[in-house]
């Protein structure tokens, strides 16, 4: 497997700055651009996959850029971390636009945001058009109405690290909570959660993120969520993007209604849902790959 490079960007917050690390693939000239951003308490490697597939399929002429957000992966954790929040990461990524765009001009900007990065994407999207507007947008299982069980069901394991003696037996811890991604085989997952690890001093490893990514999320109430409902909403029927909604068909995060509700409003998302699969796909299977591949890089419609 070709391995894409790690980069930095710098971006400030209420203590200074931090930065932000992100993985590239592909031509770093090339003027079509896709970033894919992960879950909650994800990192940028989930895509590999798919990043592969895409400069494959571009022959080479596209860069995917898969940010790690803050307080994942590689990139900083914060001094404060009330700055774990979707307005904050939205000026991350803006940060990490600007970067891109003087490192090479953008002509087209595509964005994959899986759960929290589709919300994130869908900030993005509302920004004025710097450097240009969001064109295609993929949603993966996420949408401007959350199910308040699936939220309970994540801050269970939400930060509460555990010692590892292996990735393997890491791997294994992870599985048994995330076994709604749907079927993957064993070298599968384990691609997926070697990056979800980082050694320790003394040996061993633990997760890979900030346990106190899990303080504002701690502060959510059903009440408060549900608040932030129709600002979310209203956030969506503004995106002028076409938009590609993928959802797990067992999720519990994304009800049905709410994604047939978003093919019917405002940008009127397309949607597609993968049998067997929840909380969310990991566009790792071929044919999660291929819509996804499919509506990125399709010709424009006169």
């Amino acid at each position: 497997m070709l391995e894409p490079t790690l980069n930095y960007v710098t971006c400030p917050d209420v203590s200074g700055t931090h930065r932000m690390a992100f993985w590239q693939w592909g031509d770093p000239a090339a003027t079509h651009l896709v970033v894919c951003v992960h879950g909650l308490s994800r990192q940028g490697r989930d895509f590999d996959v798919l990043a592969q597939a895409l400069v494959a399929r571009a022959d080479g002429a596209l860069r995917v850029v898969c940010p790690d957000v803050v307080g994942r992966g590689r990139s900083d954790w914060l001094q404060d971390p009330s700055g774990y929040q979707i307005p904050f990461y939205v000026g991350d990524m803006l940060a990490l636009l600007g970067e891109l765009q003087r490192q090479a001009p953008i002509a087209t900007l595509d964005w994959v945001g899986t759960s929290m990065g589709g919300l994130i994407g869908l900030g993005v999207s509302a920004m004025p058009q710097f450097p240009v507007p969001v064109r295609r947008l993929v949603l993966n299982d996420v949408g401007p109405a959350i199910e308040w069980q699936a939220l309970a069901r994540i801050g269970t394991y939400l930060g509460r690290h555990g010692r590892f003696e292996s990735i393997q037996q890491a791997a294994d811890a992870m599985w048994a909570i995330s076994t709604s991604f749907g079927p993957h085989s064993a070298q599968q997952w384990l691609a997926l959660s070697t990056a979800m690890v980082k050694p320790l001093p003394e040996g061993g490893f633990t997760l890979h993120y900030d346990p106190a990514i899990a303080v504002p999320f701690r502060t959510l109430t059903q009440e408060s969520a549900a608040q932030g409902e129709a600002a979310l909403w209203q956030l969506y029927d503004s995106v002028k993007a076409k938009i590609l909604l993928t959802r797990g068909a067992q999720s519990d995060l994304l009800a049905k209604a709410t994604a047939q509700a978003m093919t019917q409003r405002g940008p009127r998302a397309v949607l597609v849902e993968f049998d067997g699969v929840g909380h969310a796909p990991t566009f790792v299977d071929q044919a999660q790959v291929e819509v996804v591949t499919t509506f990125l890089l399709a010709s424009e419609s006169p």
